[in-house]
């Protein structure tokens, strides 16, 4: 991982902390001297401790600097990266295409798991995502338009449908399911694998509230590791 991007610096300064660099509840350094010691910007910096904030290692305060938290969160707290984030710290370029897009009546299950009226409508998009042309996971999402309207008519452009989600729409809490199946032969296709090779899966639901906002399903091609930090 290039120790100059944010999510560099980031494990970087992670390390010091667990190595007993300081102490829990010590001042660490501030962004001019963490950005002159990697050789970055102070931006770069600043992305890289407000993660470790939202993570619950670091607690900043304007003007009283960043501290090591002195007490740990009642929970640890998973981040799943972006599939783009994904493919870049690998050191590949990354790309995604819109397989399908359509505004429909979403099957029973997904409107039970929505909480969405069996006669209301929402968006489904297909999503294939490319490492250097190519791919490394196929999406299928459906969203609810009752929590977001703007995504039925949203311009994607280079992002990913997952992307601008994470960017437009917070949400307050998210159920996640890791499995291993066997690809069905849409699946296959997209991938370029053969059918019934064994897939690593994520599937997942997030919520706003007591909305609810998406449910994704992703199946990353043969081979796949799954690394994040807790």
């Amino acid at each position: 991982m290039n120790a100059q991007t944010h999510r560099g610096i980031r494990e970087a300064i992670r390390a010091r902390i667990v190595a007993g660099e300081w102490k829990l509840g010590e001042l660490i350094p501030g962004e001019v001297d963490f950005a002159e010691q990697y050789g970055c910007s102070r931006t770069t910096v600043n992305r890289a401790l407000q993660a470790l904030a939202e993570e619950g290692i670091v607690e900043r305060k304007r003007k009283g600097g960043t501290r090591v938290r002195p007490l740990p969160l009642p929970q640890a707290q998973v981040r799943i990266p972006l599939v783009r984030e994904q493919v870049e710290d690998m050191g590949r370029t990354y790309s995604c295409e819109i397989v399908k897009r359509r505004t429909i009546r979403p099957p029973v299950p997904i409107s039970l798991n929505l909480q969405i009226a069996e006669d209301r409508s929402a968006a489904y998009l297909e999503t294939l995502h490319l490492a250097d042309g190519q791919p490394f996971a196929f999406e299928t999402r459906w969203v609810n338009l009752a929590t977001v309207p703007d995504f039925e008519t949203a311009d994607f452009g280079t992002l990913s449908a997952n992307e601008w989600l994470v960017r437009k729409v917070p949400f307050t809490r998210g159920e996640v399911e890791l499995s291993a199946i066997s690809a069905e032969a849409r699946t296959a296709q997209m991938l370029s694998i053969g059918r019934g090779e064994a897939l690593f899966t994520m599937r997942r639901t997030t919520w706003l509230g007591e909305r609810s906002v998406t449910t994704m399903a992703l199946h990353y091609t043969p081979g796949y590791r799954l690394n994040f930090t807790i």
